[in-house]
């Protein structure tokens, strides 16, 4: 039998969707089930975004569309972009994919060679590690403990791009942690950044609307201007407005990255569907009602979250300020049993967990940190409080 490309070898399957589909699976099958794993917001879009995709389906044209993304989607994403405080780009700057994710792979495709570095901090998004693995790229980490609330210091960052690494990659806020770096963190790590010219730096920032406790967002090419000719901005419609399964993703950057990930959309994706393009310039350009109420309801959500957490003696939890995560330290149980079944690590503890109390979480160690979980607390507020009083009795019943 033909055999497949050693990339194959390195392809793994999201380990998120795996504990999602086991969870899933249990349901099915009769059992009470609250998910706290997959890093969907569990909302719906307004209702001018159907209206705009239903108007686009009246008057579907059935071409191909722009490799790049339409002028209008492009001139919507600038306008976002200028909201934040990111000006001056035009639509050579940018270009789209199916979702962040694509466009994260059509930058490791654009910007690594086999065998170069990539460098990001650990906890990491689950697809960092697998995106980087498949074009063989290099992974350098920096590992960022609960004791340092999930962040990269500027020491850390000095001591990994001195070796010259291709690609920064950089996540705020943050998906595990929820934790947002302050203007001041941004500043000292821009500070670094500047003075390693041959590493790119991609800026992974979906969440920059899920902010909580009055924070701004802060960029590194706010605070450093010169570093905008090396980086790449990545934005999503999946978190900010509810809208995970339309697919739509953006960069902006230095117009040779933009025309290279334009490039590959030609050979991959050709363009974003007619319809979805014209629900996510509605979801933009239109009321911001829904993402401002639900970003508050999440706010709400995790002091909630938090609040259970520091009733439970040994959990250790640093306050994340944005997105839809908490990441709790959990090695207070490891080596304990439960009902006989001995918790070695993050991963018994959540496959006991689920087993017992029919709660699902993520393992840490899907993120690089086996010491930890992730919970992510968008559920139906009716299952939230239910869901983390399970969690209170599992560590209660730990011995």
């Amino acid at each position: 039998m033909p055999q497949f490309a050693r990339r194959m070898s390195r392809a793994k399957p999201s380990v998120i969707m795996q504990v999602a589909e086991k969870a899933k699976r249990l349901k099915a099958e009769g059992r009470d089930i609250i998910s706290f794993s997959i890093g969907v917001p569990n909302f719906l879009p307004g209702e001018h975004v159907y209206a705009a995709a239903r108007e686009a389906l009246a008057k579907d044209s059935g071409q191909y569309g722009s490799n790049r993304g339409s002028d209008a989607l492009l001139d919507a994403f600038i306008a976002h972009l200028e909201s934040l405080g990111l000006t001056g780009y035009t639509r050579a700057h940018c270009s789209t994919g199916i979702g962040a994710k694509h466009v994260i792979y059509n930058l490791a495709e654009a910007l690594l060679d086999e065998g170069d570095t990539i460098v990001f901090p650990t906890p990491y998004w689950t697809s960092y590690m697998d995106i980087a693995e498949i074009v063989d790229a290099k992974v350098q980490l920096l590992e960022c403990p609960a004791a340092q609330d999930y962040k990269v210091t500027p020491a850390q960052l000095e001591a990994a791009l001195a070796a010259k690494p291709k690609v920064f990659l950089f996540n705020n806020p943050s998906n595990p942690t929820g934790m947002v770096y302050t203007r001041a963190e941004i500043a000292a790590l821009a500070e670094v950044l500047v003075k390693y010219p041959d590493t790119w730096i991609i800026t992974d920032d979906i969440y920059n609307r899920m902010l909580f406790d009055g924070l701004e967002y802060v960029n590194f090419m706010q605070v450093r201007p010169e570093l905008r000719e090396r980086t790449i901005f990545i934005d999503s419609l999946s978190k900010t407005y509810g809208m995970p399964g339309w697919r739509v993703g953006f960069m902006a950057g230095p117009e040779s990255v933009a025309k290279a990930v334009t490039t590959l959309n030609s050979n991959h994706i050709t363009n974003l569907p007619e319809i979805t393009t014209a629900a996510a310039i509605a979801a933009l350009t239109g009321p911001q009602d829904v993402p401002v109420a639900k970003c508050a309801e999440f706010q709400a959500k995790r002091d909630q979250v938090m609040a259970a957490l520091a009733a439970i003696p040994g959990v250790v939890c640093p306050r994340p300020q944005g997105a839809f995560y908490v990441f709790p330290d959990i090695r207070c149980a490891f080596g304990k049993s439960h009902n006989g079944v001995k918790i070695a690590n993050d991963v018994d503890f959540c496959n006991v967990l689920l087993d017992a109390k029919g709660v699902a979480c993520v393992p840490g160690s899907a993120f690089g940190e086996p010491n930890a979980l992730r919970i992510s607390y968008t559920c139906p507020t009716a299952q939230l409080a239910p869901g983390l009083a399970r969690i209170q009795e599992f560590f209660a019943e730990l011995q």
